[in-house]
């Protein structure tokens, strides 16, 4: 029997150290990649180390991130979201290994999110405080269950805790997730155009920032 993979999908998160706390939740539960889409950098505030644990990887579009877990990895795509038709998570209606994406924290999924989900699952919740969950703590109830049904195995434990791998050795820059070669060769293209075009708001009126300035609300400096 071939193993199942989980693989959550990173994009327009709110809060950048949610990413931090999403990886541990993310090694907890046996994900086997963080997927960033748009922004390279991250805020590992709150892994307590656990990003060193996990793979990342960086696609500049949901396209791209779509077509690498579709055509590579066999992958469905799952959205975390209250949505007609959303299965509870808790029917475990899962048939391979599986992609998450969450919503932004404020406003859900948008969109061109919804679009490149092949299903979606809710949360069931039974209190009457909230409207919606914490993006953390949605991942990681999903991603629970995800592993119940895929047949993870149970982490040794040593006492009260769950034993911690070896660090692995850090390679390239700390809280950015490597780009492929082409990925950072078209964020390089990115960079030269809007150097030479300058930024322009949706009235065709020129930004009153430096373009190296808006460049650095998307990717940072290399």
């Amino acid at each position: 029997m071939v193993g199942f993979e989980s693989y959550v999908i990173v994009h327009n998160i709110a809060k950048r150290h949610n990413i931090g706390t999403l990886a541990r939740s993310a090694t907890a539960f046996g994900v086997t990649e963080l997927i960033l889409v748009g922004r390279r950098d991250f805020n590992a505030f709150g892994s307590h180390g656990s990003a060193s644990h996990i793979r990342f990887r960086h696609f500049h579009s949901l396209a791209d991130a779509r077509t690498y877990l579709k055509e590579e990895k066999d992958c469905d795509i799952c959205g975390v979201e209250i949505a007609d038709g959303a299965a509870a998570v808790n029917e475990h209606p899962f048939k391979r290994s599986t992609a998450f994406l969450l919503g932004n924290e404020g406003s859900g999924l948008s969109a061109k999110e919804y679009e490149i989900c092949d299903f979606f699952v809710y949360i069931p919740q039974y209190g009457c405080g909230t409207a919606s969950l914490n993006v953390t703590v949605a991942a990681s109830i999903v991603l629970h269950h995800f592993g119940v049904w895929a047949g993870f195995s149970e982490r040794v434990r040593d006492g009260s805790k769950f034993i911690v791998a070896d660090r692995p050795v850090r390679q390239g820059r700390r809280n950015i997730c490597a780009g492929t070669e082409e990925s950072i060769i078209e964020e390089r293209k990115l960079r030269k155009e809007s150097a030479e075009n300058g930024f322009f708001d949706d009235n065709g009126n020129e930004n009153g920032n430096s373009s190296s300035d808006l460049l650095d609300g998307l990717f940072l400096n290399e």
